[in-house]
């Protein structure tokens, strides 16, 4: 990267935790009158959005427009408005929104930056636990401002692994992901987030994430954390509509890493 872009860079990276502690105070005042909101359905009765989700994800969209207004943003809720910069935002403004109207704390608001298809900014905030998760290409990762370093040690038998699965899976590839991850020795979670769930394996609580498919705002911001913080992933398909469209997502701990290809048949 030249100086200029690594300048933008950073004041891209800051903004993007600036916006994503407001955004996550406004989706916090929704969770705690969510009997109020009207839910509405998309592809299935599980898959599930409310205006809380519509309006963060506005006020995501009004701050980078007025500080960034040649960058590119694709959010869940709004599509992909094209920018002419070379950045795009990658924005989920409620990731687990099942979990948020049902009143359960495993949310949280994702912002994600791309450039030359790389994610070189990664943002998640979990408004319920107070965690800003803040990565940049480069420049590590923290937890509220804490280091995040992974440790090569754990593995998929002595932690655990997180997954996750949707209506684009079949129940079938369910079970065979679940009988992978026993049948190497290890045990799973899912939290109904998969954001804060690629959170949680930069942060080091789980050892790795697996979901066959998933879309861009769900994983391009948990995915620069993970790297940041010494882990890998599997790479997702950037290049012009592929962006839009889901996609297999894995990430893991150094010491996860084959036994998750595996289990995912990399």
């Amino acid at each position: 990267m030249t100086s200029q872009t690594v300048s933008g860079l950073e004041g891209r990276f800051a903004l993007a935790q600036t916006v994503a502690s407001e955004a996550g105070k406004l989706a916090f005042d929704y969770f705690n009158r969510r009997e109020t909101l009207v839910i509405e359905t998309k592809r299935d009765p599980q898959d599930v959005v409310s205006i809380a989700d519509r309006e963060v994800e506005e006020l995501i969209r009004a701050r980078f427009g007025e500080a960034y207004d040649t960058d590119g943003v694709l959010g869940e809720e709004y599509g992909l408005q094209a920018g002419t910069s070379g950045y795009t935002w990658v924005v989920d403004p409620i990731d687990g929104t099942s979990p948020f109207v049902n009143g359960m704390p495993s949310w949280c608001v994702s912002i994600a930056l791309l450039h030359d298809g790389i994610p070189v900014v990664g943002v998640i905030y979990a408004p319920c636990f107070d965690e800003l998760y803040a990565g940049c290409l480069g420049r590590g990762a923290t937890l509220n401002g804490k280091s995040l370093s992974l440790d090569a040690s754990r593995t998929i038998q002595n932690a655990v692994t997180g997954f996750g699965a949707n209506s684009h899976v079949t129940p079938a590839s369910v079970g065979k992901i679940v009988e992978g991850i026993l049948e190497a020795g290890g045990n799973f979670i899912r939290n109904g987030s998969g954001a804060l769930m690629l959170a949680y394996v930069a942060a080091g609580r789980l050892v790795g994430y697996y979901e066959p498919y998933m879309h861009a705002w769900d994983c391009l911001a948990g995915y620069c954390l993970v790297k940041e913080a010494g882990g890998w992933y599997h790479p997702f398909p950037t290049e012009g509509e592929r962006l839009t469209r889901g996609s297999q997502v894995l990430a893991a701990a150094p010491g996860a890493i084959d036994d998750l290809k595996k289990i995912a048949g990399l």
